[in-house]
């Protein structure tokens, strides 16, 4: 079968065409932004890209037509599509169809760590001996791919709840229908396509209608709207975890529950137990080299997932221990100088928060450390200043901010740094940040940039500028 993707180099739909390569498929695909490291990994396969959306990419006709989310009507590919006939379907239909059926997914939703928690649980189940197959928005530092088959019963996919295709308006995760589900959290984002968050709950709940009662529900034990989402209906068995130095806990997992004792403030080393309803508990410690408390809670829930489909809780621990986490997590570009410097994906104050707040804790026993952000407000929901009210104190745990102004930006900048708790600076060009930082930083410096996109390249132009 000869399958064109539309949308092909989006880390969602470039993952696809690996699959549907290794089924056997011949595969091209057209994008209007052709650039690595998805075309390099594309291209690496054999896949045929071709730059735009000119109609003459489905010439001969292929045989199935994939089209991405960010394809619309007006589209000249997508009216060709249409005006032709040509036999099509959404990304995640395709996937539930042609590699889906049949397996035992396990599925990692919520707005924060889908992609982190997906690939320590990936990797948990590898290290572990049993092949899974995957499919992760990220490029992986454990796999050489961000999707395979596999060679077992077992796939882990990362479950977004973004909408399917402009035809179908569903969220990308209804078609999964996982055997064993994460929900690591749940906020309000994506103000592009959710009105507000109780739209987003909707879309949940329809997730959780379709997890087998012979399945597993694993979930935060603290948090409020996907408590909410729970009572609208469950039929599947739940499993909770929580920290329990955690104020709001009675330093006891609920029964059939998971807690984790933080050793190290950073979350470096922490012991992690599970309790059955007949009161037994089982324990390990976990050693390893991410930082933070959100990423201790989305290990737990890795490895509460693996547990489920019976990795013993040590192994799974061991595994963790050797994992590498993902590209654009809190990833060391470099050091130039005694100055580093991280790239980061946080855009959601949340994120933003708990990533600031990872690092301080570490740099707490580094003395004249100093934790610099950059943030590029990039997403569809920062721009439309939804955030703008959180803003400020999601970048308490740095020492200085500085923040990158955009044009047609609904954001008010100026409003942020004025309630800023650290001194904080607003800039309008990547070059005026690399010029300020290459000027004012200095040896122990950790500097943190963060945004969902290319950010003007200023990675790059920061490490060159301060060697």
């Amino acid at each position: 079968m000869h399958i064109h993707i539309l949308g092909i180099c989006g880390t969602f739909m470039g993952s696809l065409a690996v699959l549907a390569k290794e089924l056997g498929h011949t595969v091209s695909g057209s994008d209007a932004n052709v650039y690595p490291p998805m075309s390099t990994q594309l291209e690496e396969q054999g896949i045929q890209l071709c730059e735009g959306f000119d109609p003459g990419h489905l010439q001969p006709h292929p045989d199935l037509v994939v089209v991405g989310n960010a394809m619309s009507r007006g589209n000249p590919a997508v009216e060709y599509v249409l005006n032709q006939g040509l036999p099509y379907c959404s990304g995640p239909e395709w996937l539930s169809r042609f590699v889906l059926q049949g397996r035992w997914v396990l599925a990692v939703a919520g707005t924060h760590g889908k992609t982190t928690t997906s690939a320590m649980l990936a990797w948990i189940l590898e290290y572990a001996g049993m092949n899974p197959g995957y499919l992760i928005g990220g490029v992986l530092k454990n796999f050489p791919v961000s999707a395979r088959l596999g060679g077992s019963d077992f796939f882990v996919v990362e479950a977004d709840e973004y909408d399917s295709a402009f035809f179908d308006k569903r969220s990308k995760f209804v078609h999964y229908r996982p055997r064993t589900l994460i929900l690591n959290n749940l906020e309000y984002d994506h103000a592009d396509i959710f009105p507000d968050l109780a739209s987003i709950q909707r879309q949940f709940h329809h997730l959780i209608r379709i997890v087998p009662g012979e399945g597993l529900i694993i979930r935060p034990r603290f948090d409020e709207a996907l408590a909410q989402v729970l009572e609208q209906g469950c039929w599947t068995p739940t499993q909770s975890f929580a920290l329990l130095d955690d104020a709001r806990d009675d330093a006891r997992p609920e029964p059939s529950g998971w807690g984790v004792r933080l050793l190290q403030a950073d979350g470096g080393v922490c012991d992690i137990s599970k309790t059955s309803h007949q009161g037994k508990t089982v324990s390990a410690r976990l050693a390893w080299s991410l930082s933070g408390r959100h990423n201790v809670c989305n290990a737990v829930a890795a490895i509460a997932a693996a547990h489920h489909v019976g990795v013993d809780l040590q192994v799974a621990c061991e595994a963790l221990g050797k994992f590498a986490s993902v590209k654009r997590r809190m990833e060391l570009l470099g050091e130039v100088r005694g100055i580093r410097v991280y790239d980061d994906f946080a855009h959601h104050p949340t994120a933003i928060e708990t990533t600031l707040d990872g690092i301080r804790q570490r740099l707490n026993d580094i003395p004249g450390s100093r934790l610099i952000a950059v943030i590029e407000p990039r997403s569809a929901t920062m721009k439309m200043g939804v955030h703008q009210s959180c803003l400020a104190a999601s970048c308490r745990a740095a020492d200085l901010c500085l923040w990158m102004s955009g044009a047609g930006n609904g954001l008010d900048i100026d409003g942020i740094i004025a309630e800023s708790p650290v001194p904080a600076l607003n800039f309008n060009s990547v070059d005026d940040i690399v010029a300020y930082l290459s000027r004012h930083c200095r040896a122990g410096d950790h500097i943190v940039i963060m945004s969902n996109g290319g950010f003007g390249g200023i990675h790059g132009k920061l490490l060159a500028a301060l060697a």
